[in-house]
C-alpha cells in the first residue's frame, strides 16, 4: 500500500478512500495531440479503467466509479459513439473470463434501455456472474445523468405512493438514497476529474454532497496509479467535517 502524508507530518501508510469515483476525461483531445481519430483515444482510456481498476483493488479500496458515457453523450457522432458501445462488449468479454480470478464485481448505472440488445445481454451476464463475488466493486455509469438518476427515483417513489406501498411523509434522504442506481453503497469519498476540466458535469450529484474533488491538467490515457496517489495523498490533506465545526 502506498504511503501518503497527512496534514504537514512524515508520510504514514493510510488505507486508502473506501470510494473513489473518476471522470474518465481528456480520451478525444489526448487522440487529436497525438494526430490520432478520437476512437484511438477512447481504447486507450478503457485500457487505463482496466488498470486503474485493478490497482484500486490492490491497494484495498472497495469501490471505484467511473463515468463512462453520459445521457449527453448521445450527440456525438455515430463513429464515436459507435467505437465507445464497441469498446464496451470487448471489455465486457474479456471481463466475464477473468472475473472468476480477479474476483471484480461490476455494476451499471444508468438507463440501460437505449442499448443494443447483444450489450444488454452482456451485461445481465456480468451482473448475473458478479453477484457471487465479494469485495472491490466496479460501477460504470453508462448513459448516466445525475439530473435523469434523482428525477427517475422521484418516479420511483411516486409509484409506490400511488400503489400505497409508501406514503409522502415516509420520505427520508435515507430512503430517497434506496431508489437511486446506487442504493446500499456508501457516498464517495473522493471524486477525481483529469484533462483540466473543473467541472462535475451531471455526475452522481445527489452521492457527491459531500465528496472531495480533484483536479488534474493529465488527460485520462496518460493517468496512471501515481496519478492516483496524487488525488488520493491530496484527499488526506483535507479537513473533512461534513458541515460540522473544526475541533
Amino acid at each position: 500500500m502506498p504511503l501518503f502524508k497527512k496534514k504537514q507530518g512524515d508520510a504514514v501508510q493510510l488505507p486508502p478512500p473506501k470510494h473513489v469515483a473518476i471522470i474518465m476525461d481528456g480520451n478525444g483531445r489526448w487522440a487529436t495531440r497525438k494526430g490520432l481519430p478520437r476512437t484511438a483515444g477512447h481504447a486507450a482510456g478503457s485500457e487505463v479503467f482496466r488498470r486503474i481498476a485493478t490497482y484500486c483493488r490492490d491497494i484495498g479500496m472497495d469501490y471505484l466509479t467511473v463515468y463512462a458515457f453520459s445521457t449527453e453523450n448521445w450527440k456525438r457522432s455515430q463513429e464515436e459513439v459507435s467505437a465507445i458501445m464497441g469498446l464496451l462488449k470487448k471489455y465486457l468479454f474479456e471481463a466475464l473470463e477473468k472475473m472468476e480470478r480477479d474476483q471484480i464485481r461490476l455494476k451499471f448505472f444508468g438507463d440501460l434501455s437505449r442499448l443494443s440488445p447483444d450489450l444488454l445481454e452482456l451485461i445481465d451476464r456480468t451482473d448475473k456472474t458478479s453477484a457471487k463475488y465479494e469485495g472491490f466493486q466496479a460501477n460504470i455509469c453508462l448513459n448516466y445523468g445525475g439530473r435523469d438518476e434523482i428525477v427517475r427515483a422521484a418516479r420511483a417513489f411516486a409509484r409506490d405512493c400511488a400503489a400505497g406501498v409508501r406514503k409522502p411523509e415516509d420520505l427520508t434522504e435515507a430512503l430517497f438514497g434506496s431508489y437511486l442506481y446506487s442504493a446500499g453503497i456508501p457516498d464517495p469519498d473522493l471524486i477525481i476529474r483529469p484533462s483540466g476540466e473543473e467541472r462535475i458535469s451531471n455526475f452522481l450529484l445527489w452521492q457527491s454532497a459531500y465528496a472531495e474533488y480533484y483536479f488534474t491538467d493529465v488527460l485520462w490515457p496518460d493517468f496512471t496509479p501515481a496519478e492516483l496517489d496524487k488525488a488520493i495523498a491530496a484527499y488526506f490533506r483535507r479537513d473533512r467535517r461534513f458541515g460540522g465545526v473544526k475541533r
